[in-house]
């Protein structure tokens, strides 16, 4: 997969956390990954089409989504993970994925998202849209976030 389908991934993370009130924003590694994912916690999946074609999956575990919900919420608590949560998460995905869409568009390639569908258990498992899935691990002070990209071009 070539880098220039996953840095707009890695610059929205880089734009758009500071923006929602998160301080120390760090890229913790890379790696491979296969088509069919399996994720416990909170997953958000986004559809990519246009020149480029895919869907990015983010992926954190409950306890931290309510972390970073409560962020997003200005400091208020968030003890379950109800609609209002629900909600914050899922616009977190749209703002990563139109932020990552924006990128693209700089270097010369127009693609637009999808809603984001926003699933959260145990042993969640995703078939990606390619066979080769390369996962992103991020984090917003010190709250672990997975990007797992899968494009074609």
């Amino acid at each position: 997969m070539d880098v220039k389908y996953i840095n707009p991934f890695v610059q929205a993370f880089f734009s758009v956390m500071p923006q929602l009130g998160f301080n120390e924003i760090k890229k913790d590694g890379i790696n491979l990954k296969e088509d069919n994912l399996t994720n416990s916690g909170v997953v958000m999946t986004v559809g990519i089409v246009g020149e480029v074609k895919g869907n990015v999956v983010y992926c954190t575990d409950l306890e931290n989504s309510k972390k970073i919900a409560s962020v997003m919420m200005m400091g208020a608590p968030v003890e379950e993970f109800d609609e209002m949560a629900q909600s914050a998460v899922s616009e977190l995905a749209n703002m990563l994925t139109a932020n990552a869409a924006t990128f693209f568009s700089e270097i010369g390639i127009t693609v637009d998202i999808s809603t984001p569908t926003l699933l959260y258990g145990n042993n969640i498992s995703i078939k990606m849209s390619s066979s080769q899935v390369l996962c992103v691990k991020m984090s917003a002070d010190g709250i672990p976030f997975e990007v797992n990209i899968s494009v074609d071009n």
